[in-house]
């Protein structure tokens, strides 16, 4: 599947049970990476605009780079008279922005999609001297609770090519390769989800690599979900968890 196109019929549901990001990983960016009030930044495979919104709340004036029309123009629909806010129809790869026009640029939950080479020359063309790029994952944990691993069980039972596009394909070594050498640094944040049945399967269903209606693999993945709910489930919620991860430096 052409990645530009993964999540093309999963808006919906991503805009509605995706996480934002904690309030301390925002904080972190702003008091240790740089990023400031007036500042301009590319949030580049912006989606939706999750993480745009949390950008623009802190008065940074965001170019929202994201090539999916259906996630682009939930963009602009939820966030388009949002102050510091504009939507940009380009990749990763040709951000369709101007030669040194930018101060960071973040990639939230994106970049396990992109050319690294080509990204990398990208980046290094929008930014202007000493800018810095961000890279966020909130890094779902896949050990720790009887949840937690019966839902990774299941992924890798009943994902279509789970194996192959999750992001934690992509180490801490290979990451620092994208920087200038030796000046990646790391930052860590537990943060996480309660979710009721209904959340965690729109939860499921936002994954590129979960099954839609109609696949042989859906109606199996749902039992077994439901069977996991009902088994782990406390008051009537699961804790879904994360540990949100950011990668920082000069490119």
């Amino acid at each position: 599947m052409d990645n530009t196109n993964r999540f093309t019929d999963r808006v919906e549901t991503y805009v509605k049970y995706r996480p934002s990001y904690p309030p301390e990983a925002i904080d972190y960016l702003y008091d240790t990476v740089g990023l400031r009030a007036g500042g301009e930044v590319a949030d580049v495979g912006a989606g939706t605009g999750k993480f745009t919104r949390l950008l623009c709340e802190r008065g940074s004036l965001v170019a929202a780079v994201e090539p999916n029309d259906a996630m682009r123009e939930a963009a602009e629909e939820t966030l388009g008279g949002m102050p510091g806010f504009r939507a940009v129809p380009g990749t990763a790869e040709d951000t369709l922005l101007p030669d040194g026009s930018v101060d960071h640029v973040v990639c939230a939950q994106a970049f396990h999609w992109f050319d690294r080479e080509k990204t990398k020359a990208e980046f290094q063309r929008i930014l202007r001297p000493g800018g810095k790029v961000a890279l966020i994952w909130n890094s779902r944990l896949t050990q720790g609770t009887p949840f937690l691993e019966a839902y990774d069980r299941l992924l890798h039972t009943f994902g279509i090519d789970y194996a192959r596009v999750g992001h934690k394909n992509i180490s801490e070594e290979a990451l620092a390769l994208f920087f200038q050498p030796g000046d990646m640094r790391v930052a860590r944040f537990p943060s996480g989800q309660l979710l009721d049945y209904e959340a965690l399967s729109g939860r499921l269903l936002s994954s590129s690599y979960s099954p839609m209606p109609g696949h042989p693999n859906y109606e199996p993945m749902m039992a077994e979900l439901r069977a996991i709910f009902d088994r782990c489930n406390e008051n009537g919620l699961v804790s879904f968890d994360y540990e949100t991860e950011v990668f920082w430096g000069e490119v």
